[in-house]
């Protein structure tokens, strides 16, 4: 009897590939265990083990699986189901999905192998010239990677000379799989067996008198034993010591010292004694944690209302505590790696060493052992923090999942697929365990709102800071009228400007918000107007001053500032606009005295540079700290009392219909970072419109009043909440084909869904990495199926990639489009 194992390969295609299985794998094999399969021609692909049946299939050959690579499943079932539910929901496959949640150390790659034929005899003189190279190079080598060949024969394309080689016995082929994760061993040493009884020892030493570093050496071990009864490591008896690496390798070589490995987690944990009983909630938290818990007992969601510095996070950690007494796991989602590094200390203040962290500054390393701590339910994995890819996690006993500032749209996966919302996600992970979730915001989502009020999700509030600290006095400048008056030092307006030098001499500390990074975005030349644009995408290079070169943000291309205009030669360049540098070098000029900090992507690209930047600014090592949106999203420090907004008109004008939900977001989240102890915080907005409706909801912080007047004018114009959206984008390196290929497309869907298709139409930025974007969005209402809509979708999309003409246009769906 044959049978068959369906599984699933970490590329973008539809359907799963069945292989055969010898009757002996068929009873060991599960679902969710990896195993190593050929595809193509001569690659080796790590599959998920999916289904097994006995039905061979009908329209190709089944080839044999290569090796299974697990013992036991590394997937799990409630994985395997949330995967599915993202590959239909989002129109992707589950292949990408795959991709995107396993650590790239569990997806093993292919290289081939190439090793000389021993039983061949081959003419040496029929061989041609780099045949030959590669000949002799294997005389002195067992085997040879493609790269190594290339380098011989100084070739980039080596594989027809390869198959040249093949072909005449010369040398074989072999397919190598590389397992990429290594456990971190860290060495250690103890003294040898022969010397632990004390007249042996006594012998050791006085052998040793003439050796003194040696001798120094076995001193110190005897010493760091005494102090720390625990394993010695090989570096902290060098450091002790001060004796090299070499006396310590001939203490061993002798026999003397003996060393060994031990196996240890690349993310440490900081032992620190959990204090959780010191968990206390004033009156408003109280009431609502309750309806919370009331909203959990009806299995529903909860939305938390609560405003700025109102104590979300404690309500979080007491929900938190309750959960780990029952024995359940908790996953605690953020939008920024930047809040993770400032909540992971609070965290592990009250549940000690429980808590561990996941996200993409990881090391792939450190990722693997994190997902195997989860799958295990180690104690110190029953608290996961992270980014959004912390959702995909093997966890099989989830209690509560946490989404912390559930309206941030960085939970948005926007590239590569599967594009999903973290917090959509969410909700269905923690259905799939029959868990509880529960979303917090000072200023909720539109969409999140609406459900709440409707009566889908569960609501509670905290509207009161904690400790009843006032919110902040938030009041808007006028830089028309400043600038027209000449009353700007800079970009800064008089009022912003004597705020700053007052908070300064008040020994306080200041946050300033541009949502722009770099130090201007467009360099013009004022003779005849040209501005660098970049080669590859449909925008003016940015200047970044502390490299002095001008960069695009899209692609990464980056050339030097030029002295002169590329179009006429001319040396009249002007910096036009401002970024987060450009406010550090006035700041600098205006507050000589001050310490300014900066952050924004360009200082944030290393693993630990959020850390050091929220550090410096809490421990007060900076007066002064600029920032693009990352510094708004739920950070606390204790000792700001003034914030200041640099232009917020940038934020309001901008082509989005969720511009002024955002902007509302964004002013009220960067203002709820001034005065969160007693002392009332002062925000002053510059605008060069402050008689702006939003601007105006932010000074008196009317959520209720925004809500309002966004869900009026979204039922207006039908967008969502009122309708969901698909937006689907066209992409080609040609002008005129994909103008035809979205005009096709859009007119074949109109022919099946009728009115509710806009488009196609360019982005703001229609070229990006020299590829040509247009997009078409579909409005579907609610009452309509949207699975019905999805495979219409679908259909068209097959018709489509049957024209050979368009066969290089590439289809991206972004379902509940951000």
């Amino acid at each position: 009897m044959q049978y068959f194992l369906d599984v699933v390969l970490p590329i973008p295609l539809e359907r799963l590939f069945t292989y055969k299985i010898t009757s002996e794998e068929a009873t060991f094999l599960k679902p969710g265990m990896r195993v190593a399969v050929p595809f193509g021609k001569s690659k080796i692909y790590t599959a998920l083990a999916y289904a097994l049946h006995q039905e061979a299939p009908t329209a190709y050959e089944a080839k044999e699986i290569y090796q299974i690579l697990d013992e036991t499943p590394l997937v799990n079932p409630y994985q395997l189901q949330h995967w599915q539910w993202i590959a239909k929901y989002y129109m992707c496959t589950l292949g990408e999905v795959m991709r995107s949640a396993l650590p790239s150390a569990f997806l093993l790659e292919s290289e081939t192998l190439i090793l000389p034929n021993k039983e061949a005899e081959v003419d040496e003189m029929g061989l041609k010239d780099d045949e030959f190279l590669v000949f002799e190079a294997l005389r002195y080598q067992s085997a040879l990677k493609i790269g190594e060949v290339s380098s011989i024969v100084d070739k980039k394309n080596v594989l027809p000379l390869v198959n040249r080689l093949v072909q005449k016995g010369v040398v074989l082929q072999k397919e190598e799989l590389y397992e990429q994760y290594k456990p971190k061993l860290v060495r250690y040493v103890k003294l040898g067996g022969a010397y632990e009884a004390e007249d042996a020892l006594e012998a050791l030493l006085q052998d040793l008198t003439r050796a003194p570093k040696q001798s120094q050496v076995v001193l110190s071990l005897f010493q760091l034993q005494a102090a720390h009864k625990k394993p010695i490591r090989v570096t902290d008896l060098e450091r002790e010591s001060g004796g090299s690496r070499a006396v310590i390798k001939a203490l061993i070589d002798k026999g003397i010292l003996k060393e060994y490995f031990i196996r240890t987690d690349r993310v440490e944990q900081e032992a620190e004694s959990a204090s959780v009983a010191n968990i206390t909630l004033n009156s408003y938290q109280q009431d609502a944690l309750q309806a919370i818990q009331s909203g959990f007992s009806e299995a529903k969601p909860v939305l938390l209302h609560g405003v700025t510095s109102a104590g979300k996070t404690e309500v979080y950690f007491k929900l938190i505590q309750d959960f780990l007494e029952n024995g359940k796991q908790v996953l605690y989602l953020l939008p920024e790696i930047a809040l993770t590094s400032q909540l992971i200390n609070r965290l592990r203040h009250y549940f000690g060493s429980k808590v561990s962290v996941y996200h993409s500054k990881f090391s792939i390393h450190e990722r693997v052992e994190v997902w195997n701590n989860v799958q295990k339910t180690e104690d110190k994995a029953q608290i996961v923090i992270g980014a959004r890819s912390s959702l995909f996690l093997p966890y099989s006993n989830l209690g509560l999942v946490v989404v912390d500032e559930e309206h941030e749209s960085s939970f948005k996966q926007f590239d590569p697929a599967p594009r999903y919302h973290a917090r959509d996600a969410a909700i269905v992970l923690s259905n799939l365990h029959g868990a509880n979730c529960l979303l917090g915001s000072a200023t909720p989502s539109i969409e999140s709102m609406d459900n709440a009020q409707k009566g889908k999700f569960g609501y509670a509030s905290i509207p009161y800071r904690y400790g009843n600290v006032l919110m902040p006095e938030i009041n808007l400048v006028d830089i028309k009228e400043a600038t027209r008056k000449k009353r700007m030092k800079g970009h800064f307006s008089e009022t912003l400007y004597n705020a700053i030098a007052e908070a300064l001499e008040e020994g306080e500390q200041v946050i300033l918000f541009q949502n722009r990074r770099g130090f201007a975005p467009i360099v013009e030349c004022t003779t005849c107007g040209h501005a660098a644009q970049c080669p590859n995408c449909d925008v003016s290079l940015t200047y970044h001053q502390h490299r002095n070169q001008l960069r695009c943000h899209y692609c990464g291309y980056h050339m030097a500032l030029q002295q002169a205009c590329l179009a006429c030669g001319s040396h009249t360049l002007d910096k036009k606009g401002f970024g987060t540098e450009q406010i550090q070098e006035e700041l600098k000029e205006l507050f000589p005295e001050a310490k300014v900090g900066r952050m924004d992507l360009d200082t944030t690209r290393g693993k630990y540079a959020y850390e050091k930047i929220i550090t410096a600014f809490e421990q007060q090592d900076m007066d002064i700290l600029v920032g693009t949106q990352m510094v708004t999203k739920g950070l606390d420090f204790r000792n700001v009392s003034l914030v200041g907004i640099m232009n917020a008109d940038t934020l309001l004008n901008f082509p989005d219909y969720r511009a002024h939900e955002r902007s509302f977001q964004l002013l009220t989240q960067v203002a709820g970072r001034a005065g969160r102890t007693k002392k009332r915080g002062k925000v002053l907005i510059q605008s060069y419109n402050p008689y702006h409706q939003i601007l105006q909801q932010v000074t008196t912080n009317d959520y209720d009043k925004m809500f309002a007047e966004q869900y009026y004018e979204r039922e207006q114009f039908k967008y969502p909440p009122i309708v969901r959206i698909i937006k689907i984008t066209l992409k080609d390196k040609d002008y005129n084909k994909l103008n035809e290929a979205a005009e096709w497309f859009a007119g074949s869907l109109r022919n099946v869904l009728g009115q509710q298709v806009l488009g196609p139409e360019y982005p703001p930025v229609a070229r990006i990495r020299r590829d040509y974007l247009k997009n078409i969005l579909v409005k579907m209402p609610r009452n309509l199926s949207i699975s019905q809509t999805k495979n219409s979708i679908k259909r068209i999309e097959k018709s489509f990639n049957a024209i050979s003409k368009y066969k290089s246009v590439r289809l991206v769906y972004n379902v509940d489009h951000i």
